[in-house]
């Protein structure tokens, strides 16, 4: 039986299996592919130690990386895991094929997808102007108009990065009320560069080669406008890559798994999980990587004291 079973071929993932190889747990990484969700990103510009990078590259530097570690402490496995059981004594694992690894530990690191803009236009234009990730594209829009669509916290914060360098900033928000909490709504509201619609619906992504504006209805009056921007921010949510897990760790009302934000354990003492696929309160690659960290750390505290509840 391995000491840690680790899911999850993205930041946290990779970070988390450098970090067990070099303390010595035998650990097992379940890969299904490599790179997390900023596999689709042209140019990240915000992972720590490297000024550009393309997605693709980026997930090839955490294949490489880690596969440096296989061998005595670290074995790879490519497949895809379908469901976790955790037992008082051991976790298990059953992977696709129908087999099952077990461990002392699991450290779930499966990230999220972002929830897409299914409106004509948005694939089209997806990463052609139109983009999901502000971190990491952000910059590219300096002294441009850009929009935003979504009405949470996500959005907001979105916009309040955008209003430091962007000509513009236009939030589109589907209802008649913003999620966001007041603070952060009133911030990004008191900026002259910002406006906000209520009860916008977003049709179309408009565009050529790149994004050009977009076309937005009010569901209330039935008009429809064009608004012309470079740039397209969607903020309408994550979805998180937890369904395999069933019931067997507590998760939020969307499917988050829970943590405690000091260690990254959840529900279950022989259950970690880090990165976008947990309640933290910000998702990025270079937060993700940090958060396996922290619950490596708690992991190999666990298991060096026998694997028992302190």
């Amino acid at each position: 039986m391995h000491d840690l079973i680790i899911i999850g071929g993205g930041p946290a993932g990779a970070a988390a299996a450098v970090y067990a190889a070099r303390k010595r747990l035998k650990s097992i990484m379940i890969v299904e592919e490599w790179g997390g969700q900023s596999v689709v990103s042209t140019d990240i510009q915000n992972w720590i130690g490297t000024p550009v990078i393309s997605g693709p590259d980026l997930a090839k530097s955490f294949k490489t990386h880690v596969e440096q570690y296989a061998g005595e402490y670290l074995e790879i496995k490519r497949t895809r895991a379908t469901s976790l059981h955790a037992f008082d004594d051991r976790v298990e694992v059953e992977l696709k094929d129908g087999s099952r690894v077990s461990a002392c530990a699991a450290l779930v690191t499966t990230g999220a997808n972002r929830r897409k803009l299914e409106v004509p236009g948005a694939a089209e234009f997806d990463n052609k102007g139109l983009t999901y990730c502000a971190s990491c594209d952000g910059p590219l829009f300096a002294d441009r108009d850009v929009a935003v669509i979504g009405g949470g916290n996500a959005a907001f914060e979105t916009a309040l990065q955008l209003l430091a360098y962007c000509k513009s900033v236009t939030l589109l928000n589907r209802t008649d009320a913003f999620k966001a909490d007041e603070i952060t709504t009133c911030a990004a509201l008191a900026d002259p560069k910002m406006k906000a619609h209520l009860n916008a619906e977003t049709l179309e992504v408009l565009g050529d080669a790149f994004v050009t504006g977009l076309r937005w209805k009010d569901v209330k009056t039935g008009e429809e406008h064009k608004l012309d921007v470079d740039g397209i921010f969607v903020e309408i949510g994550l979805i998180p890559n937890t369904a395999w897990l069933n019931s067997s760790i507590e998760k939020n009302k969307i499917g988050q798994v829970i943590v405690d934000p000091r260690t990254k354990r959840t529900s279950h003492q022989r259950v970690w999980a880090a990165g976008d696929c947990t309640d933290a309160l910000y998702h990025q690659n270079n937060i993700a990587a940090g958060d396996a960290v922290v619950a490596l750390e708690d992991i190999y505290i666990f298991l060096r004291r026998g694997g028992n509840e302190a």
